[in-house]
């Protein structure tokens, strides 16, 4: 069977001017394509009409992968390849599959066959680490901790306690409205002398980025609000 290729778009971390943060290449990239795995059909069809394929949308097909989609679903997917059609895998923010569903498409790619390739784009976990100061020879990516109060504390202690054995940056993310709440629990558990970078909006015009110690933190009096955030700890 000729199947095509899987291609591996990043889209804007927010409401950016997509040639601001997507490579010239990439864009032009997005005209060769007439088949879309997303994450949310409106926030990928707001985008490639940023993009440039505005006039085009309506000749695309669009199929959703998040995390509501079942495996029958993303098996079923494998047709989307029939006749060497190349598809674009497209994440809501980012890059597709890092920490994202679409990471289920990429190994149903890597299972038949599939060539995958992937383009070059923004990363808000590898930006933070990069503009954070902290370790960046040796960092881990923990995804989303607990969400209950006393279990993400229990959560933040032991990632603190890894991070000053290994000296190993830990890099967390959270849902926006989360965001507050986390923070204060790093702050009311973590020890005084730990470093902590909270990396909000980047890459847009008001986007914050800095690294403290706790201990400075806690004089700061910081309300990170409902925005998209990176949070990394140092011990």
């Amino acid at each position: 069977m000729n199947l095509g290729k899987l291609y591996l778009i990043p889209s804007p971390l927010g409401e950016n001017d997509p040639a601001e943060v997507i490579p010239a290449p990439v864009l032009k990239s997005l005209e060769g394509f007439r088949t879309f795995v997303v994450e949310e059909v409106r926030t990928a069809r707001r985008y490639l009409s940023k993009a440039g394929l505005k006039g085009r949308i309506g000749e695309l097909q669009f199929f959703e992968l998040n995390e509501h989609t079942d495996q029958a679903t993303i098996e079923g997917y494998l047709k989307l390849f029939e006749e060497g059609n190349d598809v674009a895998l497209i994440s809501e923010a980012g890059l597709p599959a890092v920490a994202d569903p679409g990471a289920q498409l990429v190994a149903l790619a890597h299972r038949h066959g599939i060539e995958v390739i992937p383009a070059v784009g923004p990363s808000s976990l590898m930006l933070a680490l990069m503009a954070s100061g902290l370790n960046g020879q040796s960092f881990a990516f923990c995804g989303y901790i607990p969400a209950k109060t006393e279990e993400r504390k229990s959560k933040l202690r032991t990632l603190e306690k890894v991070s000053g054995q290994l000296k190993q940056t830990q890099i967390i993310i959270e849902t926006p409205y989360r965001n507050d709440s986390l923070f204060n629990d790093m702050l009311s558990v973590c020890n005084a002398s730990t470093r902590i970078c909270v990396a909000a909006n980047i890459t847009m015009p008001d986007a914050y980025i800095k690294t403290k110690k706790v201990s400075e933190w806690k004089k700061e009096g910081l309300v990170i609000g409902k925005r998209p955030c990176v949070f990394l700890i140092l011990a």
